[in-house]
């Protein structure tokens, strides 16, 4: 009960009971006096209020106003940002992966020969999935559709094998000074790497290759052993 009310209630008692000559109602209208004091003690004097983060609403743009186009461009473009990052960094991993497999491949000491390098990737690198693939074959039941990971495995052996038969890029392990290098890498920096020389290869020409980049190392230059980019190098000559 609010402190008006309390007072309107007291009111309404004093002319009650000055208009009533009842001993029986003068015993109510006291009791009642008591129970409006009580009620006036409980009640608030006070309505609390609402905190500032209670009343503080959140701003609701309308979808055609500039505002809310704002706010899309930003989202939309961060959005396409992070997408961008994570294919930059699949497409780095990815490299180093492939460099990290020929460094696991080099000879203990000396270099490879152009045969070599060819028998390195027709033998080893292509076939690398092909148990896999033989299991996933061999666990489908007959009549049923290639699983994911099978399709999958397919085509990256089908790619990489065009690469190979229309000329696949790769560390020339050939040369000796490139060679050394080489085995310096800490197999993370894929910054480093792409300083060494490079060459391009062919399944079907394998006596020839392409000098893809001369390298830009220092020590390239120093004991580079002749051909520069986009030269045709025939081993056989």
């Amino acid at each position: 009960m609010t402190n008006s009310e309390s007072l309107w209630v007291n009111t309404a008692l004093d002319h009650a009971d000055t208009s009533c000559e009842s001993f029986f109602v003068k015993v109510c209208i006291e009791k009642l006096r008591y129970v409006v004091k009580d009620c006036g003690a409980m009640a608030p004097s006070k309505t609390p209020k609402a905190s500032a983060s209670e009343t503080k609403k959140e701003k609701v743009f309308h979808p055609s106003s500039r505002k809310a186009e704002q706010i899309a461009r930003k989202a939309l473009r961060k959005g396409k940002l992070g997408n961008q990052s994570s294919k930059r960094t699949q497409k780095h991993d990815s490299r180093v992966d492939v460099y990290g497999f020929f460094f696991h491949a080099l000879p203990e000491e000396g270099v490879l020969t152009l045969e070599e390098l060819h028998a390195l990737i027709r033998d080893v690198w292509l076939t690398r999935h092909d148990e896999e693939l033989e299991q996933e074959t061999a666990a489908r039941r007959k009549g049923r559709p290639k699983s994911v990971k099978e399709t999958k495995l397919q085509d990256i052996k089908a790619i990489e094998t065009e690469e190979y038969r229309t000329g696949m890029e790769v560390l020339d392990l050939t040369h000796p000074v490139n060679l050394q290098l080489f085995r310096q890498w800490d197999q993370k920096e894929l910054a480093y790497v792409q300083q060494l020389r490079h060459i391009r290869i062919f399944s079907q020409q394998r006596e020839d290759m392409i000098v893809s980049q001369p390298g830009k190392h220092p020590l390239m230059a120093r004991g580079d052993q002749g051909g520069q980019e986009g030269m045709l190098i025939d081993s056989a000559s």
